[in-house]
């Protein structure tokens, strides 16, 4: 086991090479679980794409460890597990589980599950992981819709147990069945997987205790996020104390909202940040808004990129950052908004005006605008009894922002998301699809004396009727250079070469293509 101080007491420290072991062992065991989610899983969204998280929380839901996975994810997780961990009598065996965005989740595609961790028979923490369900019974296939109301969205799963000492309860079984004779063996197949993922979990803690007692096991803990803390207080030290602000707008909500405006101001005083979003838009009409979590993890995200790459990722970082969000306003939805959108792409813009503000305080190290979108496609045909329905979704990547240091990176997945293509080879094997093009859109980065990245066309034909839902942004608004670099080309979507909107729902015949070409990030600095 790492190494300890020369004390022998309950509430022993780690001494520096002993703390740095222990951290990284913890997120060893977060690196084992996903490895554990992915080969395992049926669906391609979670086995190729890696559309999942997973991570290691204390009994009090603070994060004390997570893998490199996907930042909408983890910092989600980390703003909410405070309030999950204590609505349950936990025993062994128990698998919690839940999507509810109001309640700690993202979106309802994205299910988690949480195990409780015990030691000498008492709880001492939890695993938690995090994956995208393409079928989580929404009213389009894919479970992505240009939804009004939540209910539109797919079934809502509050925190329940999903194992009660090792058992499927009851009640998970009654509300998942319909989704299982929906979506077929992929959901209760990738379900089974992230129980694996968690059990693996509970496993790999329980070698890494052996000889600790619970006292010293909670003190290592907490000595991480106090390790982690630190080191965030020195590197938020450095952003110069004032005031910065900026705005930035989502182009449309896809049910006739345009131009909603999102604001935040950032005081810096001494380390201490607070983020302020007042003046954003109200809550849409349509489902870009944003559940509070969401919103939380792009704001710990793009701090946690001023930090230097030996800060754990714990909940220590994130202690000195407050965050304001009027409640009803879009980047802090309420019950029933709409919010399938809000998490892959009101998040990326969340981003967006955080970078635009620290700009100003951080001009030798804030990069330009990036692509600012996942470029969401949901797709599939439900099944007719003659023929096997299916589901598909995805996110393409598009233009990485210059940086002052150097050029953007071009076709690449940016910011709030943190998952793989899905290779042709995959996609046109198991769906009713050919990919009759794929690569980089050259030319669509912002211009400068560094550029922007490249975005990437990618197009489809259709082999069967289907529909098809666009969620994607930066249609319009030009991702936007910084100190005199050019903007990023904007994304296009085209049906059978007929252009269509940023956000559409699309029916589909065998033979139709649709094209996606996705934004190039902006340039820094005059050419």
């Amino acid at each position: 086991m790492a190494a300890m101080s020369r004390s022998s007491s309950a509430g022993a420290r780690l001494d520096p090479v002993g703390l740095s072991l222990f951290a990284h062992r913890l997120v060893a065991v977060c690196e084992e679980m996903g490895t554990v989610l992915r080969r395992s899983a049926f669906s391609p969204n979670i086995r190729e794409r890696l559309d999942f998280s997973c991570a290691v929380f204390d009994t009090a839901g603070e994060l004390c460890a997570q893998a490199a996975h996907i930042p909408v994810h983890l910092g989600s997780m980390a703003w909410a597990m405070r309030d999950l961990v204590h609505a349950n009598d936990w025993a062994p065996g128990d698998c919690l589980m839940l999507n509810d965005p109001f309640l700690g989740g993202t979106h309802l595609p994205d299910v988690t599950l949480i195990s409780p961790f015990f030691l000498e028979g008492r709880l001492s923490g939890f695993v938690a992981n995090r994956a995208h369900h393409a079928n989580i019974g929404g009213s389009a296939p894919g479970s992505m819709p240009l939804a009004r109301q939540i209910d539109e969205e797919g079934v809502m799963i509050p925190p329940m147990l999903l194992s009660r000492g090792g058992g499927v309860t009851g009640a998970a079984r009654s509300l998942l069945a319909p989704l299982v004779e929906q979506a077929g063996e992929v959901l209760p197949g990738d379900f089974s997987a992230q129980w694996a993922a968690n059990r693996c979990g509970l496993e790999r803690l329980a070698a890494l205790t052996q000889g600790f007692s619970g006292a010293r096991w909670a003190a290592a803990l907490e000595q991480v996020n106090r390790h982690g803390e630190r080191l965030a207080a020195r590197a938020l030290r450095r952003i110069p104390a004032g005031c910065y602000s900026f705005s930035d707008w989502m182009e449309d909500d896809g049910v006739g909202g345009e131009d909603l405006q999102i604001c935040v101001q950032i005081e810096v005083q001494d380390g201490r940040i607070d983020v302020d979003f007042t003046g954003t838009a109200a809550r849409s009409a349509g489902n870009i808004n944003c559940p509070m979590p969401v919103t939380a993890a792009a704001v710990f995200y793009v701090f946690r990129c001023l930090m230097p790459p030996e800060t754990p990722a714990c909940s220590g970082v994130m202690r000195n950052i407050r965050i304001t969000a009027p409640a009803g306003t879009l980047v802090h939805a309420q019950s029933p908004a709409a919010v399938a959108a809000g998490n892959v792409e009101t998040s990326m813009r969340i981003v967006d005006v955080l970078l635009g503000a620290l700009a100003t305080a951080l001009p030798d190290q804030v990069p330009a605008a990036s692509q600012g979108t996942m470029n969401n496609l949901a797709m599939g045909a439900p099944g007719d009894g003659a023929q096997r329905g299916w589901d598909y979704y995805e996110t393409l990547g598009g233009g990485a922002g210059a940086a002052p240091q150097g050029p953007g990176r071009s076709a690449v997945q940016t910011h709030m998301t943190n998952t793989l293509n899905t290779p042709v080879e995959v996609l046109e094997s198991q769906y009713p699809l050919r990919v009759l093009r794929y690569g980089v859109w050259q030319g669509s980065g912002g211009r400068g004396r560094h550029a922007g990245g490249n975005g990437l066309e990618r197009e489809y034909q259709f082999l069967a009727p289907a529909t098809a839902t666009l969620l994607t942004e930066r249609r319009r608004l030009a991702p936007w250079g910084l100190c005199g670099g050019g903007p990023g080309q904007p994304g296009e979507n085209w049906l059978n070469d007929v252009p269509v909107g940023g956000k559409a729902t699309l029916q589909v015949k065998p033979g139709d293509r649709l094209l996606l070409r996705t934004p190039g990030g902006g340039g820094h600095g005059s050419d």
